[in-house]
């Protein structure tokens, strides 16, 4: 039985700017650092992000920009001071997509290794009931 997500995964170039990133502009708290120890493929950090466990890996291999990513939910009130830290530590902003009333306001953005972060001031049951709206 699933009881929920364990972890989410990055691969990045460089461990250290994206763990600046992720605690100046994600509030993130590091939890671990794997220095010279190698428990895994790559050189390792963890992060609790609101709660949630997210691993950060360097390797050489990373994607290309893609629409997967993660989402983090905040309140509609912070999405102008998470937009300036994001634009403070210079990074692209990805244009929202089209919305209906009710969805919710997001910020999408990628980190420098081209990962793709959403902050999304809304709730899964405010968007079914918007879409809900929308078919009449």
């Amino acid at each position: 039985m699933i009881k929920g997500i364990s972890h989410i995964a990055f691969v990045v170039r460089n461990l250290d700017q994206t763990a600046s990133l992720f605690k100046e502009i994600l509030d993130a708290e590091e939890v671990y650092d794997s220095g010279n120890e190698r428990h895994s493929l790559y050189p390792e950090k963890f992060f609790l992000i609101g709660g949630q466990w997210i691993a950060v890996m360097q390797a050489d291999d990373v994607v290309n920009r893609t629409y997967h990513h993660v989402a983090f939910q905040v309140t509609a009130t912070d999405l102008d001071t998470y937009r300036d830290r994001i634009e403070k530590a210079g990074l692209e902003i990805r244009h929202s997509r089209s919305r209906i009333a009710g969805e919710g306001e997001s910020i999408y953005f990628y980190d420098f290794d081209n990962n793709l972060f959403e902050l999304h001031a809304g709730t899964l049951a405010e968007r079914l009931k918007a879409y809900k709206k929308g078919e009449a």
